[in-house]
């Protein structure tokens, strides 16, 4: 009885170890330490009342801006809340996931989960494929408002909620596309707007090769 116990046991931990590790934080609240901005970009971000703050409300952002994580990740769990600060002009934003920074131009290249009236938890594919894969379900969003999003990448699958609420479920059928890579918040050019993110944290699951 006892040797099927400690059997279990080791199973189980097994089991445990597999599934991943518990959630880190990736924001410390007071600095972008883990985070890199592009040389010539830092004038559109920085940390503000415990907050990633990209963009301006005074001065149109003339390209879409990024700041990107400077580990690559394969398999996880990401939570973070968002919210967009009208200003005028096109005002949108999203977050890169397994992405790479294009070596050319200030863009990243990879799949975006959308934010912005009218965006809100599109799965678009950023200066690659250049389409939206696949569509958010409206109304689980608030504009101009604090928005908690998760978002699962498990092997070809990408998943995300909004407010708790399954806005996207995509599965990529092209095994050409990398299946790694960093996350990147975006504030979007071509118009004056804030893009705040906070309590920003990622769960690696089973199967991750972080760099």
């Amino acid at each position: 009885m006892l040797r099927n116990l400690v059997i279990l046991a080791a199973i189980t931990s097994g089991a445990a170890s597999h599934s991943g590790a518990a959630p880190v934080a990736l924001f410390d609240g007071k600095t972008l330490a883990g985070w890199e901005i592009r040389k010539g970009e830092e004038k559109w971000w920085k940390v503000g009342d415990g907050m990633i703050v990209g963009g301006s409300l005074t001065e149109q952002v003339p390209f879409n801006t990024f700041i990107a994580s400077v580990k690559h990740y394969e398999n996880f769990e990401l939570s973070y809340r968002l919210r967009l600060v009208k200003g005028e002009g096109f005002m949108n934003s999203g977050m890169q996931v397994r992405s790479q920074r294009s070596e050319k131009d200030s863009e990243m290249i990879g799949y975006q989960v959308d934010a912005g009236a009218g965006y809100w938890g599109d799965l678009y594919d950023e200066s690659r494929r250049n389409t939206a894969l696949i569509k958010g379900t409206p109304g689980a969003a608030k504009d101009w408002e604090w928005n908690q999003y998760r978002v699962r990448c498990e092997g070809p699958r990408i998943r995300t909620w909004i407010n708790d609420v399954l806005v996207a479920d995509y599965s990529e059928k092209d095994p050409r596309i990398p299946l790694s890579g960093r996350l990147g918040l975006q504030a979007h050019g071509g118009g004056r707007l804030l893009v705040q993110m906070k309590d920003i944290s990622i769960t690696e699951l089973g199967g991750t090769a972080a760099q």
